[in-house]
């Protein structure tokens, strides 16, 4: 896959090599790329992250998904808004949205908790890969009979919008309190299908046609399993150099963890493997390995997914020409009805009936097939392999993720409590663990957070193990040295010392307290279920 460069005659990208209209101004004719240019650049970046910045406050109050914001933000600045930039290079934007992927996916595998998705993986591999065969061949045959494509078209379709985002499903269902089986399995589906749905559409984009399907069915889970192996080994890799090389400053722990995703997607794409299933695995064993400057990295995790988000949206935003949409809305509704109602449903029945999930959890799985940019980006590449008709594949996809995000979002929460499956209950205690290498130690900053149990209880009863102890209470901006008889309150801020070989042990009390009270541990109730996600 190349890049076309910038053409000298007018500064512009072009997708098929010629100049682009007036409106996307770059240098002039022989002029390189200048200080003033650069400064021109940053200026206009700058202002659309603080625009988007800002719209997520906006989103987060009016319920509106940020994705659809950022997408406005794109068409508001692109030729048909204010901005008048125009911009084609569907390349151009394949490359970026597989970058800002790959970002993504890492993010949302490092938040990913072991304990929650270990119980369903077999649940979400069948979903990511039964369920998306089910959805393409559903999705693909309405398309073909009930808007009338050619077959290659509607398979293209079908495969292209059959992957649930990773984007979307991260930041909208953690936002939900869901039971962690509904929660887990989600988030292992997104982070899974978006291999086998790459893989299928780059097939359907093919010239020629396509092998028989039992060959396809081979080269998937070939280009799987190496994708899974490479990962799986980066990140144990990566995470055991990190866990005993320590590095001269905390800031290094952020960059080196990216980096090793980043080698796991390099690595497994350049073996002909699943790049995407290697980043996200390698990413979810880093995310469970107890690192050192945990809340660190995971902060700039954080700010890399905000940024990987707003970029692919926004550039996909400035591909799409609004004016060229209208006679793709019927189309594109009657597809996303299909998907929604029936293809998503059936296949997460299929799929989920055999492990026994209850049909409150089905019904809410089905209704949380949330779409997002990885379509819209997918639907790029038949464009870039010069597919006929592709463009109007673009479109229709483009239209389908606004109008059913913008419908499915919103109402997540609410038919989640129709079907009596949000979570009530305290608030996760807050643990952040910095090491003491040379000291052998380690030390953990505890927040007691609203509705927690450990209100109430007072020091000498939080019977932590020997070689570990709470050495200072921060309350109310004043700072104490407490006795075995001071009582916790809520909001404090606990700093407990642990020796390394109680470290975990420590957490797991601490945990176990702020859920159970202090009678934890007499009444059954542990730590376990959240204690292995040290320092997050």
């Amino acid at each position: 896959m190349t890049i076309d460069a910038v053409r000298p005659e007018s500064g512009r990208i072009a997708r098929d090599g010629r100049a682009l209209p007036h409106g996307c101004a770059g240098p002039g004719k022989g002029t390189p790329l200048t200080v003033h240019h650069l400064n021109q650049l940053l200026l206009v970046c700058s202002l659309v992250l603080l625009v988007a910045v800002a719209a997520v406050r906006v989103s987060s109050r009016s319920g509106l998904p940020s994705l659809l914001v950022y997408l406005g933000i794109g068409i508001a600045i692109g030729q048909d808004g204010i901005g008048g930039i125009q911009f084609d290079n569907a390349e151009l934007t394949q490359v970026i949205g597989y970058a800002a992927l790959v970002v993504i996916l890492a993010e949302g595998g490092l938040g990913t908790k072991w304990t929650e998705i270990r119980p369903v993986l077999p649940a979400a591999s069948a979903l990511a890969l039964a369920g998306v065969a089910v959805s393409v061949g559903v999705t693909a045959t309405a398309a073909r009979l009930l808007i009338g494509l050619e077959w290659r078209q509607a398979l293209i379709i079908g495969a292209v919008v059959s992957s649930t985002d990773a984007a979307a499903v991260f930041s909208v269902l953690r936002k939900v309190p869901l039971p962690a089986r509904v929660r887990g399995t989600l988030e292992a589906e997104s982070g899974f299908n978006d291999a086998p749905v790459v893989i299928l559409v780059v097939a359907f984009s093919t010239a020629g046609p396509v092998e028989h399907w039992y060959v396809l069915l081979g080269e998937i889970l070939l280009e799987l399993a190496i994708g899974a192996a490479i990962g799986l080994a980066v990140g144990w890799l990566g995470a055991w150099g990190l866990r005993h090389v320590a590095l001269p400053a905390s800031g290094l722990y952020p960059i080196a963890v990216m980096a090793i995703a980043v080698t796991a997607y390099a690595a497994g794409a350049l073996a002909h493997g699943s790049g995407f299933l290697a980043v996200y695995l390698a990413s979810m064993l880093l995310g469970n390995a107890k690192l050192p400057h945990w809340p660190a990295t995971r902060g700039f995790a954080e700010g890399l997914g905000w940024i990987a988000q707003i970029g692919m949206f926004v550039l996909l935003g400035l591909l799409v020409t609004p004016h060229e949409l209208g006679d793709d809305i019927v189309p594109a509704l009657v597809v996303g009805l299909v998907l929604t109602m029936v293809a998503r449903p059936l296949g997460v029945v299929l799929c989920l009936t055999p492990f026994r999930v209850p049909w409150q959890e089905q019904t809410l799985m089905s209704w949380a097939g949330l779409r997002g940019a990885v379509p819209i980006i997918l639907a790029t590449i038949p464009m870039v392999r010069g597919v006929d008709g592709s463009e109007r594949v673009f479109n229709i996809v483009f239209l389908l993720v606004v109008v059913y995000t913008l419908v499915q979002g919103p109402t997540l929460p609410a038919l989640a409590r129709l079907l009596r499956l949000g979570e009530s209950g305290a608030a996760d205690l807050g643990v952040e663990s910095a090491p003491l290498e040379r000291l052998r130690g380690h030390l953990l900053s505890v927040t007691v957070p609203e509705g927690s149990r450990m209100h109430g209880v007072e020091v000498g009863e939080l019977r932590l193990p020997a070689g570990s102890g709470v050495t200072l209470v921060v309350r109310d901006g004043t700072s104490f040295v407490p006795s075995p008889e001071t009582m916790l309150r809520r909001g404090d801020e606990l700093l407990v010392v642990a020796t390394d070989p109680v470290r975990d042990a420590a957490e797991r009390r601490l945990r176990a307290v702020a859920r159970g009270g202090k009678l934890a541990g007499w009444l059954g109730t542990d730590g376990g279920a959240e204690g292995s996600q040290a320092g997050h």
